[in-house]
C-alpha cells in the first residue's frame, strides 16, 4: 500500500541509534554522521518506489560526500512478512549502494524518526537537526525523466553550505513500512 510521509517540523534532533550493518558491525549515528550533514534514508529491497530511485540515490550519496554530507540507509521492514527484505538479502545488495546499509530489526529507530514509507528521507545539518524531510525527486514507481530536479541533493547541498534547506519540500511517497504484527 502506498503511503505519503507527513509534513515534519523542521529543527528536531536526530534520535541516536546503534544498528547492525551489512558489513557485520554495529554502527551508531554519531559515527556515521557527516561533518556538514547526514541523510537517514529508510529504504528496503523489495519496494518498487525504492527500486525506481536507487540508482539516483547511489549517485547523489556519492556526490554529496564532496560537500561533507553522508548518507545511511536503514531497512525496518518485517522480514517475516517480506523475505526479500531479510538481512541476508540486504547483505547481497549492499555492495551496490556505496553507503552503510543498516537493519532496524526492532523497528524502534523507524518509529523514533516517524518514518512511514520506503523511501523516506530525513536530512540533518551538522548538528543533527532536521532541515529536510522530502523526496529524492519526482519519481514514483518509475524513475522520473532525465533532467528532473534533484530535490534531496540540492536541499542537502544547501544544508551543507548554509545550514538551511529550501522552504518548499515535497513529501516522500512509497510503500508503507511493513510493521511487525504486534497483536
Amino acid at each position: 500500500m502506498a503511503a505519503e510521509a507527513p509534513h515534519a517540523e523542521i529543527g528536531w534532533a536526530a534520535p541516536p541509534f546503534a544498528l547492525s550493518g551489512t558489513d557485520g558491525r554495529t554502527h551508531t549515528l554519531a559515527e556515521l554522521a557527516g561533518p556538514r550533514g547526514t541523510v537517514v534514508a529508510f529504504i528496503c529491497n523489495h519496494c518498487p518506489y525504492v527500486k525506481a530511485i536507487l540508482p539516483r540515490l547511489v549517485r547523489d550519496a556519492r556526490e554529496l560526500r564532496a560537500f561533507g554530507v553522508h548518507v545511511v540507509g536503514i531497512n525496518a521492514n518485517d522480514p517475516a512478512a517480506y523475505p526479500e527484505d531479510s538481512f541476508e538479502r540486504m547483505v547481497e545488495i549492499a555492495p551496490t549502494l556505496g553507503f552503510p546499509y543498516l537493519h532496524d530489526e526492532t523497528q524502534q529507530v523507524a518509529r523514533a524518526y516517524g518514518a512511514v514509507c520506503t523511501p523516506d528521507f530525513f536530512g540533518f545539518d551538522a548538528q543533527l537537526r532536521l532541515r529536510y524531510r522530502g523526496r529524492l525527486d519526482a519519481s514514483r514507481k518509475e524513475a522520473a525523466p532525465e533532467g528532473t530536479p534533484r530535490e534531496l541533493f540540492e536541499a542537502m547541498k544547501l544544508v551543507a553550505l548554509t545550514g538551511r534547506a529550501p522552504e518548499e519540500q515535497h513529501p516522500c511517497i512509497g510503500c508503507s513500512i511493513k510493521w511487525r504484527d504486534e497483536g
